[in-house]
């Protein structure tokens, strides 16, 4: 398998995707129809852009309108592929490799193959990459089709407040532990380790006094943050060098990321195997060997995190989601804490 590679002098990151939207109009160029059953959110739960996907298309319910289909948690410098599928291929699509939904669209297409996606099933091909426009839309744009009792993610009184946030969510924390991981200079990574901690600082202390990013309840932004905060301690610590403390080591955000992570929707969409498994074995130009540590204790995870004090509601007038399907449960021992129906135990 030919590995791609990561490190560069000082990190940027590629932020040109399709940016193509499924809107309820559906009627621009750039615009496709909202249509129960037609589209396939294509993921990988290694992925913490990925998992974000996943995370709100369950929390909406969006299940039975939306099917998902799940790539393996390593690639080639190629292509995510469907290895964990009987015979290598994703049942709807028909497809070994997500390229080929994007070739199918785009042939030669010149940039990288990333996970969310969503693929149009009639024609085979690519419908938007966007990860950051995507979820948005599905709590927007996908209204009509949400459970009883879907939760406001995307609140509109909150907005212009959420999306500053978010961008700082996003270009601090999310990208920064990317910047420190695959720094190639030591002057490029120092920047990039001071300017993730005072970001992580500015959280911590955010976060004392609220029980949300946003306040008494779950937004997107909570989402955006989480699945960061989940790999953090499996891979971010040691394998990006972002080492001034572990998560565990940080007394408010280590709570608040308990406190999401025994909500449903997310640790119950958290595969920490698939996820040190991608790092690990993905990134070889910083890890040479591949090898894979055995650690960290994920026990933790469910600890009592004393949240519930600060008070709110997680879904404000909404309601927890039920289990997930049962095709798309992370398995028990890829997570311990997830139980056979598919649920965090606590």
């Amino acid at each position: 398998m030919a590995q791609g590679t990561y490190v560069e002098a000082s990190f940027e990151r590629d932020t040109n995707y399709i940016e193509d939207r499924i809107t309820v109009a559906g009627d621009g160029e750039h615009e496709w129809p909202v249509e129960a059953g037609r589209y396939r959110l294509v993921v990988a739960r290694a992925c913490p852009w990925a998992n974000r996907a996943i995370i709100v298309r369950r929390l909406l319910g969006l299940e039975d309108v939306l099917s998902m289909g799940i790539c393996g948690p390593t690639h080639d410098s190629d292509s995510w592929t469907f290895d964990l599928d009987p015979g290598g291929v994703d049942p709807v699509l028909g497809i070994p490799r997500i390229k080929d939904a994007y070739e199918k669209r785009f042939p030669g297409y010149p940039r990288g193959i990333t996970v969310p996606c969503v693929v149009d099933v009639p024609t085979g091909e690519v419908v938007t990459n966007g990860f950051a426009q995507l979820t948005l839309d599905l709590s927007t744009q996908w209204r009509e089709h949400h459970r009883d009792g879907a939760p406001d993610l995307y609140p509109e009184a909150l907005r212009e407040e959420m999306d500053e946030l978010m961008r700082f969510v996003y270009t601090e924390v999310n990208n920064g532990v990317y910047r420190c991981g695959f720094a190639g200079t030591q002057e490029a990574y120092d920047a990039a380790y001071e300017r993730l901690w005072v970001a992580l600082d500015r959280l911590e202390e955010r976060l004392a006094d609220r029980r949300y990013l946003m306040g008494e309840s779950i937004t997107e932004a909570d989402v955006r943050l989480f699945t960061t905060l989940a790999r953090f301690d499996a891979v971010y610590h040691g394998h990006f060098k972002c080492n001034r403390q572990k998560l565990t080591e940080m007394p408010v955000l280590w709570a608040y990321a308990r406190d999401l992570f025994q909500t449903p929707g997310f640790g119950d969409t958290t595969d920490f195997v698939h996820v040190k498994s991608h790092y690990y074995e993905v990134h070889r130009d910083i890890n040479p060997t591949g090898v894979v540590p055995a650690g960290p204790d994920l026990s933790g995870w469910a600890e009592p995190h004393g949240r519930e004090d600060l008070g709110g509601r997680p879904f404000g007038d909404g309601t927890p989601p039920g289990p997930p399907p049962e095709g798309e449960r992370v398995p028990t021992a890829h997570n311990p804490h997830v139980g056979p129906d598919g649920l965090v135990r606590v």
